[in-house]
């Protein structure tokens, strides 16, 4: 059987995800695998038409398709979103339709879901026949079971090629409408105060939807406001995924263009942070994840807590809600304020003036109480995974997370609170006695709410 690896790691063949493809081949050692290394080569499958026409031709040649990639904030590394947006831009995705597919992502399981669900709606958006992901932590392969169940996974997925089982689809085609948003003009411009504003965008010299919302948000509010554009900066790349930083947040591109400099100049400062994008494929563009991904130098650091944040954006963000789910996720994890998303898909012209007037407010007024929201499971949860492994096994070479976390009291574990630990003890002590148990049953719901209502009744 013939088999197309598309290798998503940017260090190539030292990718910790392709050892996992590397083991199933060795145990079938009669599998054609013909592996392309595509985010470590983006560069020159974009400007190499015989490049990006060699991969596309095995593709096309093959039995089924592997896409092995590592989750890089939320999702795949942006070189290999860069890929993805190449096959439509070049018209190839008939060399996909119909090919068995399966992919293969390993991370410590933070956000690996959303990685996968997006990985997912592209094959369903390319009309493959999508089995199956295998999403291991990146060393499950040390492990017998692990080893076992990989090997299980893959005698599915061939079984499933060679018995041509039926699949069926999980997303259906995001469908962005034909509207020309005309803004009007604000009456009312918020005071924006001594807040620091910056509004990042992709792309700014166009007069798409976008640039005009970013225009009638500005409009909205009186002060001094930053647009910057991403295409107008000089970024060498995507990250390398090499975690030089982990010692010292010194990142491999030191030196080597404008990232790190405008990161700390222009978006640490600012108190309101606008981000701006144009959906494309089930994401924003790869240039807005290159930006995400960079920002990797700082390690798993947060480095927005307290600002206010929103995302205006162009598309159907609506139809995508797993995007949705990545952005919030990115707030919460970075101790930040989400205020919300305004998009072009509903409404007219004046109901998303309305909307960016709003939002302006409500950026502003949080900035001015300092507000942030109670922090979901996506932030909790997030936070709880780096926490354990940063105190555990990614301690070295994180040595500048694990100071930081040490620092500001992250590791806040195990749960001493010795009352706490001493109730429990004597109620579980209590319930032993079979009539006192019936008794403490039908209190709990009293005795749970009973310390809210009194702070309800004298705060």
């Amino acid at each position: 059987m013939r088999i197309a690896v598309l290798n998503g790691s940017p260090k190539g063949k030292l990718s910790v995800t392709l050892q996992y493809i590397n083991y199933i081949h060795k145990k079938n050692p009669g599998l054609e695998l013909r592996v392309h290394h595509v985010s470590q080569k983006i560069k020159s499958i974009e400007k190499k038409a015989e490049s990006f026409a060699k991969i596309i031709n095995d593709v096309r040649d093959s039995d089924a398709v592997w896409w092995s990639v590592p989750i890089y904030v939320c999702l795949v590394p942006s070189q290999y979103k860069r890929f993805i947006e190449l096959i439509r831009e070049k018209g190839a995705e008939k060399a996909f339709r119909n090919k068995y597919t399966a992919v293969f992502t390993t991370s410590v399981h933070f956000y690996d879901s959303t990685g996968n669900n997006y990985m997912h709606s592209i094959c369903d958006d390319l009309d493959m026949k999508y089995v199956d992901f295998f999403s291991p932590d990146m060393y499950d392969l040390l492990v017998d079971e692990h080893r076992t169940k990989l090997l299980q996974f893959a005698e599915n997925f061939l079984d499933a090629v060679n018995n041509e089982i039926p699949v069926s689809k999980s997303y259906r085609p995001a469908v962005q409408r034909d509207f020309d948003y005309k803004p009007g003009i604000s009456d009312i411009r918020i005071d924006g105060g001594n807040n620091k504003i910056l509004v990042l965008a992709d792309s700014t010299a166009d007069d798409s939807n976008l640039s005009r919302m970013i225009r009638r948000f500005m409009a909205s509010i009186s002060g001094e406001i930053e647009l910057a554009d991403l295409s107008q900066l000089n970024i060498s790349g995507g990250c390398l995924g090499c975690i030089e930083c982990g010692f010292d947040n010194r990142c491999a591109y030191t030196g080597k263009d404008d990232y790190i400099d405008f990161y700390h100049q222009k978006v640490i400062p600012a108190d309101i942070v606008v981000y701006a994008g144009t959906i494309k494929d089930r994401y924003l563009s790869s240039m807005w994840k290159q930006f995400f991904d960079r920002r990797f130098y700082n390690t798993h650091i947060p480095t927005q807590t307290g600002k206010q944040i929103a995302f205006l954006i162009s598309g159907p963000l609506s139809q995508i809600p797993n995007l949705k789910e990545i952005l919030s996720a990115l707030v919460e994890i970075d101790q930040a304020n989400l205020c919300g998303f305004v998009t072009d898909e509903f409404g007219e012209s004046e109901d998303i003036d309305a909307l960016l007037q709003n939002l302006a407010a409500k950026l502003v007024g949080n900035a001015a109480q300092k507000y942030i929201k109670p922090v979901t499971f996506r932030g909790v949860g997030g936070r709880k995974v780096l926490r354990d492994d940063i105190w555990g096994r990614l301690r070295f070479p994180f040595i500048a997370d694990h100071e930081y976390y040490e620092k500001h009291g992250l590791y806040d574990f195990p749960n001493v609170d010795p009352e706490a630990y001493q109730f429990g003890f004597d109620m579980i002590e209590a319930v032993k006695d079979p009539e006192a148990k019936e008794i403490i049953r039908k209190m709990i719901k009293t005795k749970m709410v009973e310390p809210l209502q009194k702070v309800v009744a004298t705060k």
